[in-house]
């Protein structure tokens, strides 16, 4: 059976989807860089050389990639851990709810240090301050020297820092709280800004027209937080090619009186281990969406037809011509002939003759005169203990004139079986 046809189909289709590809990739726009500031993140956007320097520093760090409410849990699995010293918070795509608001301020009225960059889900906010401008769109501005008489390579800062303007409520907020909270619970926003009343405030770094860049907020039981409008100075890119380092180091690494692990929110920034999509999800969406994936799929699809059709046999069992190997016997037999046609038998016959003479005698053999053979047999008749022997012995004989192969061979062989020493049960 000829597959040409269905090997010439084969090639069609994949050059079609050759075709396909080539034409998908030409039309389709290039991936957008990942501009999230994750430490699991190592372009340009990413903040992984951030966690890697902390590392190499011998900080202890860690990557949280669940809610935040595990901070103020009071249950005991948690409370045989210690909590993280500081907390980051680099201006994730997801906000934080409630709960999480709530186990923040928990955290830092325990003592506990956060950074958030940008509007840190909503950390920002809450604390009572707000970015301006709103967006990333307008001129930024230079950066004051964070050390005097020392001149650093500080990019510039996208957004400054402004106080929260303070909203008149209007008459259904108050019953748009409550859908939100369970009733008696108290706003942490509000309990934090309480607390926070006469606070002290750091301004780490400054515009050139003296607003702040870079705030740290200090709370009376030891608890702080630090407030980073520009969210692009924890990136790898400006890590790696500016002096940024130099001073944001010191505002990565918890206070002296606070030495513990660092801990990265990465629940927020999409790689949360609850939720999150699995490896499976992913692959058969990029399979799906891709013109590679579309055709990947059609090739598994064209090879799984092509395994049902060859694995299954239509029809009868193909008849095949069968083959066996000849026998000892045929191979003698066919031997024979050929010396006899030759009219080589006698010669054959003698030299049949002289080689029982040499296994039994152990001569030499050098010579294979009919008359010595024909003497020799004499004896060996005379020798011989049975009858069948003897005539055995008699038959070549009278072969070594008149030939036949075939006979003399047979007749050694009931010569050999004669003389062969026999085993009984007793000898074992």
């Amino acid at each position: 059976m000829s597959y040409r046809l269905e090997i010439g189909l084969a090639l069609l289709l994949g050059v079609a989807i050759g075709v396909a590809v080539w034409a998908g990739n030409r039309s389709e726009k290039p991936p957008a860089i990942d501009s999230r500031n994750s430490t699991l993140l190592s372009g340009p956007g990413g903040s992984k050389g951030l966690y890697e320097v902390l590392v190499r520093f011998g900080q202890p760090v860690e990557r949280l990639r669940t809610p935040l409410t595990s901070l103020a849990s009071d249950s005991a699995a948690l409370r045989r851990r210690a909590p993280p010293a500081l907390l980051v918070v680099l201006d994730p795509p997801l906000r934080l709810d409630f709960e999480e608001i709530e186990a923040v301020v928990r955290f830092v009225h325990r003592g506990g240090a956060v950074l958030a960059a940008g509007s840190g889900g909503g950390i920002t906010r809450c604390a009572g301050w707000r970015l301006e401008p709103e967006s990333y769109l307008d001129d930024s501005l230079d950066v004051r020297q964070p050390v005097a008489g020392e001149t650093l390579n500080l990019p510039r800062a996208g957004r400054v820092l402004a106080p929260r303007r303070r909203r008149i409520e209007k008459p259904g907020a108050a019953l748009d709280r409550l859908v939100k909270r369970q009733p008696g619970e108290a706003d942490p926003c509000a309990v934090l800004e309480a607390s926070g009343r006469g606070q002290r405030r750091d301004t780490l770094l400054a515009a050139v027209n003296g607003r702040p860049v870079v705030m740290r907020l200090q709370y009376a039981r030891g608890g702080s937080i630090t407030l980073a409008a520009d969210a692009g100075w924890f990136t790898n890119r400006v890590w790696r090619d500016t002096d940024v380092p130099r001073v944001a180091v010191g505002w990565l690494t918890p206070p002296t009186s606070a030495r513990g692990r660092v801990a990265w929110d990465e629940f927020h920034q999409g790689f949360g281990r609850q939720g999150g999509p699995s490896l499976t999800g992913v692959t058969w969406d990029w399979l799906r969406h891709t013109p590679l994936g579309w055709a990947i799929l059609q090739l598994v699809a064209v090879a799984l037809v092509w395994l049902g059709v060859t694995a299954v046999r239509f029809g009868p069992a193909r008849a095949v011509v069968e083959r066996r190997r000849r026998s000892p016997l045929e191979h003698l037999e066919a031997l024979a002939a050929g010396l006899e046609s030759a009219a080589a038998d006698d010669t054959a016959v003698r030299r049949i003759v002289a080689g029982l003479r040499r296994r039994l005698s152990r001569a030499d053999g050098a010579g294979y005169q009919s008359g010595d053979l024909e003497a020799w047999l004499e004896s060996l008749e005379l020798a011989m203990r049975g009858p069948r022997g003897r005539d055995a012995a008699r038959r070549l004989r009278r072969l070594i004139h008149a030939g036949g192969v075939l006979a003399a061979a047979q007749a050694v062989e009931d010569v050999w079986e004669e003389l062969r020493p026999r085993t009984t049960p007793a000898a074992f």
